[in-house]
């Protein structure tokens, strides 16, 4: 956030890079992302008082309400410089790490800008429904896999971070009730997502709240790599929250949102560490899923577990 924070100074009115529209929207998303980020996990954390080093030390707490109005005040204006006409600005180019800074990447990155609001619309319907909104914010978000916003690593000079803190701390094992969920459904992610501990021939399954208190027991992720990408916001979230949104809304719009959740769960069996195929996640659906969806409860219900699978590993926060 402080790094953003210079950038959108340099980038905005009196600045020594004012009018580097793209730059700022960028600035302007991320800085909305890496803030709700902290607010979801923390709660109401510093922010008006905040990034002042060695001006101030202790800076009081911003309310999560006020924080999240910051979070949408930055998506709009990110998406609205995004949209000026750039002129003869440079494009980014090998420094856009998400999109590669091409012409093509300023209407992905104005589709996370949504997206993100779809998702951050949908953390407040408890307080405030909205679920009509987050579908339109939805529908502006991302249409398929290629759009969606994730960084990738190569494997040598960038690692992925979950998985080099997961390969230095034997600290991890396969969740048991993550497991039964899949047995439950008789789901093929099941034979993808676990192995063994390292010699040891059987998986065995950590009991959730009183596991063992031992090391080299327990089984593994079979999906965790150097070159696994961080998620930022993934297509399946956004046919997720639209699946919800529609299950929210009642009885009226279930047909849209079993639609929605097939789309997810094609999505979801296809990234590229699961690599199950379109034709497997159909006949999934069609014989584990469909008829779970019975009703408006039943579905939002089922849409929640499927949204909890499909988000293991790298999309865990």
């Amino acid at each position: 956030l402080s790094n953003l924070k210079t950038i959108i100074e340099k980038c905005s009115e009196g600045g020594e890079e004012e009018g580097s529209y793209y730059n700022l929207g960028i600035a302007q998303i991320l800085s909305a992302y890496n803030l709700a980020v902290l607010t979801d996990l923390m709660g109401d954390v510093p922010w008006t008082e905040a990034l002042q080093p060695g001006i101030i030390f202790t800076p009081q707490l911003d309310s999560q309400q006020d924080i999240y109005d910051v979070i949408f005040k930055f998506l709009d204006d990110g998406i609205a410089n995004l949209s000026k006409d750039k002129g003869t600005q440079l494009l980014l180019g090998g420094q856009d790490f998400i999109y590669g800074g091409n012409a093509a990447s300023i209407a992905k990155w104005i589709k996370f800008g949504y997206g993100l609001k779809a998702r951050y619309t949908m953390r407040l319907s408890h307080k405030s429904p909205n679920y009509s909104e987050v579908i339109n914010l939805a529908n502006q978000s991302f249409a398929n896999k290629t759009e969606e916003a994730k960084f990738i690593y190569n494997g040598t000079s960038t690692i992925s971070p979950f998985y080099k803190f997961y390969t230095d701390r034997d600290y991890f094992g396969a969740s048991q009730s993550l497991n039964d969920k899949l047995l439950e459904r008789n789901d093929p992610r099941d034979e993808i997502f676990f192995k063994p501990n390292e010699d040891l021939d059987e998986i065995e399954f950590a009991i959730n709240g009183s596991p063992a208190q031992v090391q080299g027991r327990y089984g593994l992720s079979a999906i965790t790599n150097a070159t696994a990408p961080t998620y930022l916001l993934s297509y399946h979230e956004i046919e997720f929250l639209k699946a919800e949104a529609y299950a929210r809304q009642g009885a009226g719009t279930l047909t849209q949102a079993k639609d929605a959740l097939r789309k997810a769960v094609v999505a979801a069996f296809t990234k590229n560490n699961i690599g199950l195929t379109a034709a497997v996640a159909n006949d999934y659906f069609d014989t584990r899923i469909a008829g779970r969806l019975t009703t408006p409860e039943a579905t939002l219900s089922e849409i929640m577990v499927q949204k909890y699978l499909a988000f293991y590993e790298e999309e865990a926060i």
